[in-house]
């Protein structure tokens, strides 16, 4: 297993194991061209964003990174320095699969073949069907996620194995962790991870550990899972708000305040081995579902700050392997969720990270300095 950075024990000892979700939805491929128009990326959107209602903060834009395309190996460098410098472990990269085909996943095999940057990374599976919700059109399908039986779990995992195989890929109490986006959506879903450890075993992997996101408290070991990560962002306003009042009469978007979605960030079984929680550090998708999104409101490095800190100790009892702490998101501009130095908080959300964790952020001239408490 590769360590990643080192972070300040959580509470009961041991460090925090800090992971960043990562979208590769920045480069043009064939499919975006077709379905939006030559060279969409993710950035399409968030460029073109713009305020909805007063006091709404839109275009949310990058600073030092830029307007990057991930196909350059010295922005994944730039990124993975970023992350490393303020407590991030490894990034977990969504992956996408529709029966064989896959798209986006070009930035990752450069990164895997080329063996930088050195940097922890995990595989998840971002299983659902591709819609049109980049364009505000849910409705369309561009592509159906499909699930044909056996033969392609086994085509899914020979695709991945080498990624698993690499010295770099995130590991827990010694097992390549493989996150699923919607594991409840595979049929005969236990029986199909199964297979994928019989597989991992047979190729001298020993076994997987199997992560599933949650958007409720469900069962683990009845899904054939390892652990799962409860996912949790409010679908509707607090009651009497004017929030909901306004969205109803002026046609959204949703308006919703941090720290009422912050209070469901944290699972109420976060302190058990069988559950990673995620901290969610702003929430802003109009880049894409225009008046038909959602907003947290209110939030900032201070709050998120604060959010992640009492995640870090509800997981400082567990198994010291086990201590996850997932991040929704690295680098997910169009919805708002991003870690990435921005042009209202500069390194803000960076900085409020490492300090959650106590991570000591090296200075410019490379003299450790720790993070505020």
């Amino acid at each position: 297993m590769v360590d990643g950075p080192q972070h300040r024990p959580a509470a009961g000892g041991g460090r925090v194991r800090l992971v960043a979700l990562y979208l590769p939805q920045f480069h043009p491929v064939p499919e975006n061209d077709a379905w939006w128009g030559a060279g969409f990326t993710e950035w399409t959107n968030v460029a073109q964003a713009r305020p909805l209602f007063r006091g709404h903060r839109q275009p949310d834009l990058p600073t030092e990174l830029g307007f990057y395309d991930l196909r350059v190996p010295e922005v994944r460098q730039a990124q993975a320095d970023l992350a490393a410098a303020h407590g991030i472990e490894a990034f977990c990269w969504y992956h996408y699969w529709f029966a064989g085909r896959r798209l986006l996943e070009r930035p990752f095999t450069d990164m895997l073949g080329s063996g930088e940057p050195g940097f922890p990374f995990l595989l998840a599976w971002a299983n659902q069907t591709w819609s049109g919700v980049w364009h505000g059109a849910p409705g369309r399908v561009l592509l159906e996620q499909t699930y044909p039986g056996p033969d392609d779990h086994r085509a899914h995992f020979a695709a991945l194995e080498p990624a698993f195989h690499d010295r770099r890929y995130l590991r827990v109490e010694g097992r390549p962790a493989f996150y699923v986006y919607a594991p409840d959506e595979i049929p005969e879903g236990e029986a199909a991870l199964e297979l994928w450890r019989e597989l991992a075993r047979a190729s001298g992997l020993g076994d997987l550990y199997l992560v599933g996101e949650s958007r409720g408290r469900r069962r683990i070991a009845a899904r054939g899972l390892d652990a799962v990560v409860p996912v949790h962002l409010p679908r509707t306003a607090p009651r009497g708000v004017r929030e909901r009042v306004r969205r109803k009469r002026r046609g959204g978007p949703l308006r919703i305040p941090y720290a009422r979605a912050a209070e469901a960030f944290l699972d109420p079984d976060a302190d058990t081995p069988g559950v990673h929680p995620c901290v969610i550090p702003n929430w802003d998708n109009t880049p894409r579902s225009g008046r038909g999104g959602r907003v947290l409101e209110g939030s900032s490095p201070g709050a998120y700050r604060a959010a992640l800190a009492e995640a870090v100790a509800a997981v400082g009892s567990k198994p010291a392997g086990r201590r996850l702490v997932f991040v929704k998101s690295w680098n997910e501009w169009a919805e708002g969720n991003h870690l990435e130095p921005d042009d209202r908080f500069g390194r803000g959300w960076l900085e409020a990270t490492a300090a959650a964790v106590g991570h000591a952020v090296p200075a410019a001239g490379g003299t450790p300095l720790v993070a505020p408490r």
